[in-house]
């Protein structure tokens, strides 16, 4: 694009520019603008790399950008990159406008020669081991990251250095051990890249960026973009940065903080801090860090100053801020900052506080948490009154309560979860590579690291439970031991991320504290406290109302302790399964009226217990009943088991004349594909008495209720609609037998439709006429507006749609906004054109799908029906929709 910028100095930018200078860029931006002791630097745009996926080559006027702010920079620091004597070294870190743990790690060092590093020596006052171990460390992570050299191979090489030696810490090595690793890691390189270690410091610059560029589309980055729903254009910043050394001896040293705890939201002081250590040495988990609280010891000038950063940053930011720094010989240095991620509990605990402390509005508050959050605060959690000896216990780092079998590599981790295995990856430390096996475990388990370890930051950000530093465990390929103890792959573990406890075998669940406040139980907690607040303003300020799918007066009754307003769908198909089947066969296969009104004769007094049950359970609320709408074949014998037993018998001469008319009856009425079949309004126009049989129990039973003072609310929803006339003549019906029946008793019946075929919702102008409204079932209008059978297609294909990126999410997950949202825009707007007091709502499984329930708020719907679990996470998702206008996005 002509004249177009794409290199920013630091002092140039502002945190609102994430999506041109990344999350990174931005945030380092804004340190700079606030006056904070930021290494100097620049940062590539995303633009730059879109241009550059786009070609395969960086795009005009980059490269002359490049060189002008190196040039700038090395004036600013005095040094020149590769100069011998005085080198300047930056680091290269990726850096999109969201956090992304499968992007490019970062490497520093970069501009390290053969040549310059007697000049990095001196500089450090002639620290030849302090060069050396920075040169290592630039190879194995230019190797790795920029060109692929298997990591391990490094990994290896300095553990073999280490055991020479006599010891299992880096810092043991002497410069002389660590020059001798620097020969052995070329070799490696060479012998994976087929030519030797770049002593060009330009070149290495260039090849480090190009990688950025190129980690976008890797494929961790595209399988965690798919995982977070994170649009796949938006490209990676590139941060330059000139270096800061925290491995120049005991005075120097690197760590990570946060304002809160990550993990509870708890106020204080966390972090994690490794004196003589390099920033990566910290996220990587490789060695054990100290508390952030031990640096007061250490360095208490650097640690005043830390905080005194941090409440700048937690007060200009309004949130809890994720940060990471270096000291370098007593000088404190800021590289990095960001809203940090946290666990479910904690962004509530968080948002409550900020809430009580006046920094944020209530509006606010719920923009920060989702109900993916809270769906996760209602899953169960360990019940330790057996009190169950812990196998070893590590850091709590990312709370929740996960069993399944212990895995040793992502690869295995991937494998057994799909086939339906829960499972537990336990590894020393994880890194970029390992996330498709955490996508895939139940929990994490690893022998190092801390809270603000790799393993850790992701699993909070994806809500896996995560416990790490259980450094007790000796790991080997397939099999750790602790205490004498050895668990092999395959054995169970259950691992508690609050506590960091690891136990064998599988410990039984209890309900979680937000279920039970959900229940009504009195619940004394700072959880429950903090989830309350933000459920009053949810429902305080949500317009779309939430009602429940619900069969069983249980159910209902669990859904409205749960918030429900309603029933959006009761499947009276569910209410004809077990003892009850028998009769609906014998009501569709029946050949003479009398049979079939026998068949209606039993099935009515059953059917109106049913109602009865269901509208006592959700007095004085609205119960949506949608007439039977079964595949034919559920409630039919199977064709080829009576084909096969008629022919058995015909051949033992054993014939049974009521099998043969039996077989005849289910050939006649066999189905290629019975979903798109005789069911639904059609079922109810074929068989006379069967949609009239419903419509009397309901009727009845509500007439019942309100004799005994209740308020029963029906309304009868006809399934399958296509046609404004198959309305009409079930109508026609409903509104006789409703009439005869509600007579003088006060109770008011409403009748609607269930817009599920495309073309209802194309005609909806016209289906409005004769419905006092709809409700969109989204589950078959997603299967008939692609051309997709769910069953079918999901377990078939739909993994490879999702691998090539036509699906960013299963469309059954969440709405198809363009095509079958449009759909329900088009019969929202057509049938409120003519009705304008028609109610309109939704009741398929995207009823409860958060970004779904920001849709329906964006279209106008009335309501939303979802599984009873499921209800308070639409009302949550209700009131952000009313807040953030329907967009879903709290990143």
């Amino acid at each position: 694009m002509a004249g177009e910028k794409y290199v920013y100095d630091f002092s140039e930018g502002h945190k609102d520019l994430k999506e041109l200078l990344g999350g990174k860029g931005a945030n380092l931006a804004e340190m700079t603008r606030l006056g904070l002791p930021v290494p100097a630097g620049f940062t590539v745009t995303t633009r730059a790399c879109q241009a550059y996926l786009a070609t395969g080559q960086n795009p005009d006027g980059l490269d002359a950008e490049i060189d002008e702010h190196l040039a700038a920079l090395e004036r600013t620091m005095g040094r020149r990159l590769g100069d011998a004597e005085d080198p300047l070294l930056v680091s290269v870190r990726s850096g999109a406008a969201f956090s992304m743990p499968g992007m490019m790690e970062t490497v520093l060092n970069v501009g390290l020669t053969d040549a310059s590093v007697a000049g990095l020596a001196a500089q450090a006052g002639g620290n030849d081991r302090f060069a050396w171990d920075s040169y290592r460390r630039l190879i194995q992570m230019f190797g790795k990251t920029v060109c692929d050299v298997p990591g391990e191979e490094f990994s290896d090489a300095l553990e073999e250095a280490k055991k020479a030696k006599g010891t299992t810490d880096d810092l043991h090595l002497d410069a002389a051990d660590l020059r001798a690793l620097v020969d052995r890691f070329k070799r490696i390189f060479a012998k994976h890249t087929g030519y030797d270690f770049p002593q060009d410091p330009r070149e290495q610059l260039r090849l480090a960026m190009e990688a950025v560029f190129r980690s976008w589309n890797a494929e961790r980055a595209v399988l965690y973009r798919r995982q977070e729903r994170i649009p796949a254009d938006l490209g990676t910043a590139v941060n330059v940065c000139s270096m800061v050394f925290g491995n120049l001896g005991a005075d120097s040293g690197t760590g990570v903080a946060f304002t809160r705890d990550p993990a509870s939201g708890a106020q204080g002081i966390y972090g994690d801090y490794l004196s003589n250590a390099q920033g990566e040495d910290v996220v990587a988990g490789i060695r054990n860090t100290v508390p952030l609280e031990d640096l007061q010891r250490l360095d208490a000038k650097s640690y005043e100053e830390l905080l005194a950063i941090m409440a700048k940053l937690e007060g200009h930011y309004r949130d809890l801020c994720d940060i990471e720094f270096t000291i370098e010989r007593g000088k404190l240095w800021m590289l990095q900052t960001r809203v940090g991620k946290r666990t479910a509990a904690a962004a509530f605990r968080i948002a409550a506080q900020l809430v009580n402390e006046g920094v944020i509005t209530l509006d606010e508050a719920l923009r920060r948490v989702s109900g993916a959050q809270l769906a996760q605060l209602m899953f169960p959690r360990f019940d330790l009154s057996d009190e169950p000896a812990a196998l070893t216990k590590g850091i709590g780092a990312s709370p929740g309560a996960a069993s399944g079998k212990a895995v040793f590599s992502a690869q295995r981790a991937v494998e057994l979860a799909a086939e339906g295995e829960d499972v537990i990856l336990v590894r020393r430390e994880t890194n970029p590579e390992d996330l498709a096996g955490m996508i895939a475990a139940r929990g994490i388990l690893t022998a190092r690291g801390g809270k603000t370890s790799h393993a850790a930051v992701v699993a909070r950000g994806m809500g896996r439970t995560c416990v790490c530093g259980a450094d007790e465990l000796e790991i080997a390929r397939d099999r750790f031991t602790v205490d004498g103890q050895t668990v092999a792959e395959g054995d169970v573990l259950s691992i508690d991320g609050t506590t960091g406890r690891v136990y064998l075998g599988a410990v039984p669940v209890q309900p979680s504290e937000v279920v039970q406040y959900f229940e009504g139980d009195e619940v004394d907690s700072t959880l429950v406290e903090a989830v309350d607040t933000i459920m009053r303003h949810a429902d305080a300020t949500r317009r779309l109302a939430v009602r429940t799918n619900a069969d069983t007066g249980e159910d209902a009754a669990r859904a409205r302790r749960f918030g429900a307003e309603g029933i959006g769908l009761c499947r009276t198909e569910h209410m004809f399964l077990g003892d009850r089947k028998e009769l609906v066969e014998r009501l569709i296969l029946s050949s003479t009226e009398s049979a079939r009104n026998d068949a209606l004769a039993a099935l009515l007094p059953l059917q109106r217990a049913d109602f009865v049950d269901l509208f006592r359970a959700m007095d004085g609320l609205p119960v949506t009943v949608r007439l039977i709408d079964p595949p034919l074949h559920e409630f039919l014998p199977s064709l080829e088991e009576l084909a096969v037993n008629v022919a058995v018998a015909r051949e033992r001469g054993e014939e049974n004349a009521e099998e043969a008319q039996l077989l005849d009856a289910v050939r006649r009425m066999h189905e290629q594909n019975p979903m798109l079949g005789l069911r639904g309004v059609r079922l109810g126009l074929v068989i006379p008495g069967l949609f009239a049989m419903q419509v009397r129990a309901i009727a009845e039973a509500a007439v019942q209720l309100a004799g005994e003072g209740l308020h029963p609310r029906p309304e009868i929803m006809v399934p399958l609609v296509g046609a404004v006339q198959e309305l009409e003549m079930v109508r026609q019906e409903c509104e006789q037998i409703v009439a005869e029946v509600v007579a003088g008793s006060g109770v008011e019946v409403l009748i609607g439709t269930m817009i599920e075929v495309p073309r209802a919702a194309l005609t909806a102008g016209q289906i409005a006429e004769a419905a006092d409204f709809f409700s969109f079932g989204t589950n078959d209008l997603t299967q008939m507006g692609w051309g997709f059978s769910r069953d079918d297609v999901e377990g078939a294909f739909f993994w490879r749609y999702l691998e090539l990126g036509i699906f960013g999410i299963s469309p059954f997950e969440s709405i198809d906004r363009d095509g079958v949202g449009r759909l329900i825009r088009i019969a929202a707007e057509e049938g409120r054109a003519v009705r304008p007091d028609l109610k309109l709502g939704v009741c398929g499984e995207h009823g409860g799908d958060p970004e779904s329930v920001h849709f329906f708020h964006e279209v106008g719907l009335d309501y939303v029906s979802c599984s009873p679990f499921r209800v308070p996470v639409a009302r949550l998702e209700a009131g952000r929709a009313a807040v953030t206008g329907g967009d879903s996005d709290s990143r």
